[in-house]
């Protein structure tokens, strides 16, 4: 064992982080394809094939000092894509580095801390590289809202679909940016600060949670309740599964690390009484993001969890009174719009997001019903979306139409973090466990994955087999929680 550490190793700090264009992926075994990884500790084999794919995909997608990410590759054809990757897409990329950190901090707590040595402080300097460079996703723009006034001239520097060709210049107007974005990556900022401590990345996902929630409609029902719900983007009127689940366990995350302290923050609001004027209060951060989640988590559940409990994708809008404005004591505010009925399909990382929301809901408030909705969730959602000889017999197919690979991971994910409080999603997690396996013992090909983990590459050409690169760090991204839960359960 200790041997085959040792080698990996030695071929994991070969990997560099970019290639020149158009080249193949650098072969962390001196030019010859990587060699496939077998040991008999699950838990390490699981975590070194984690560290293989993300240096394959690393070494593959990323160029030049700016680390542009090339949104396909081929291992076949050793044939890059133009093409660049969205924010999204690149976060994918920061996802797959903490779940590595995180797994390697895990075995280093269980004794093990060989791997731990070996590879912790590289893939720091790599966290760091990545949100360095991520600015190149970064612009600035000014925004009327809810609660901020044409005349206030609120300006925000956020993340943008698009990379643009210098650091803090894309364009971020109208639908260049959408709130799920900036969550996905409040996320990772407060993954990345609970395993760095480094406090630059705590203050990004605040400043970006502060914008996230600056979207949250505020303004009242003729009863006087807020309408709630937070849009796809500022542009849009649509409230999407997409843009409230992922912000839950973020804000949950933010209370308990400000649980016991005095800091505070401004909340904007729409009084309830006369349903125009707005007011700023100032509350403590742990109150105030603890209610924000409970707040988005019962708006979610109320408008778009279906029947057959999974959760739709979205409530639709008039995107014609998107921008609608309001005049109250002379200042220029967003109006509210009407909305229609929820929209399908189910799609995994709407119910998996709720679902690990649940579960960091319940730890922070011990509330019963939030692990009652947990247990029912997680039913529900592999009864749903896991279809036993479907493809493979004795195995379970997930759809992995359009971008859903990555959206089954962060399904996958909810499994783990519900394991501790509901261990009947062992079944859930095994079934991941054995597809990774299944592909990675059969069509591991030069450090890649194929997008079909149980049918393999294509039949009809070598030109056929890009592969997105958000679906290998997505890969890389489970095989590294699945370490951490092996090492931890």
């Amino acid at each position: 064992m200790k041997k085959l550490l040792t080698f990996f190793t030695a071929c994991c700090l070969s990997v560099t982080v970019a290639c020149s264009e158009k080249s193949a992926p650098n072969d962390d075994t001196g030019g010859k394809a990587p060699a496939a990884i077998e040991t008999d500790d699950i838990a390490v084999q699981n975590l070194l094939r984690s560290m293989q794919l993300a240096d394959s995909a690393v070494a593959a997608h990323f160029t030049g000092s700016g680390m542009a990410m090339a949104r396909y590759y081929n291992p076949y054809t050793k044939v890059r894509s133009d093409e660049k990757g969205s924010i999204w897409m690149y976060t994918a990329s920061i996802e797959a580095v903490n779940a590595i950190l995180h797994a390697l901090k895990a075995f280093n707590a269980n004794g093990q801390a060989e791997l731990y040595n070996a590879h912790f402080a590289r893939y720091v300097a790599l966290l760091a590289k990545l949100y360095d460079n991520a600015d190149y996703y970064r612009g600035s723009f000014y925004l009327t809202s809810y609660t901020r006034s044409r005349e206030s001239h609120q300006q925000w520097s956020v993340y943008a679909v698009n990379r643009s060709g210098g650091k803090n210049g894309a364009n971020v107007e109208g639908k260049e940016n959408v709130y799920d974005d900036q969550q996905w990556l409040v996320r990772e900022l407060l993954e990345s600060y609970k395993i760095t401590g480094e406090k630059s990345y705590l203050d990004k996902a605040e400043y970006l949670t502060d914008y996230v929630l600056d979207g949250w409609d505020c303004t009242r029902s003729p009863n006087g309740e807020e309408v709630g719900g937070i849009p796809w983007g500022p542009a849009y009127a649509t409230k999407h599964s997409c843009s409230n689940g992922p912000m839950v366990s973020p804000l949950v995350w933010l209370h308990e690390l400000y649980k016991g302290k005095s800091d505070e923050v401004d909340h904007r609001y729409i009084d309830a009484t006369d349903r125009k004027t707005r007011r700023t209060d100032r509350e403590k951060k742990s109150d105030y993001y603890l209610d924000f989640a409970k707040k988005v988590y019962a708006w979610q559940k109320q408008y778009l969890l279906r029947s057959d409990g999974v959760y739709d994708d979205l409530r639709g809008g008039d995107n014609n009174k998107v921008n609608d404005v309001e005049v109250v004591d002379g200042q220029t505010y967003k109006k509210g719009a009407a909305l229609g009925g929820s929209v399908g399909p189910a799609i995994t990382y709407n119910s998996g997001a709720m679902l690990s929301g649940a579960v960091d809901l319940y730890r922070a408030t011990q509330d019963n019903a939030y692990l009652a909705d947990a247990k029912k969730l997680s039913d529900a959602s592999f009864g749903y979306f896991a279809k036993r000889d479907a493809t493979l017999s004795g195995y379970y197919t997930y759809d992995i139409s359009g971008f859903r690979n990555w959206f089954n991971g962060v399904l996958m994910r909810a499994y783990a973090e519900t394991y501790p409080v509901y261990n009947n999603v062992s079944v859930c997690l095994e079934s991941f466990q054995s597809n990774l396996d299944y592909a990675y013992k059969n069509f591991f090909y030069k450090g890649f994955l194929p997008t079909n983990l149980l049918l393999g590459w294509s039949r009809s050409g070598n030109e056929n087999n890009r592969v997105e690169g958000m679906f290998t760090f997505a890969f890389a991204a489970e095989y590294a929680v699945l370490a951490r839960h092996e090492i931890e359960k």
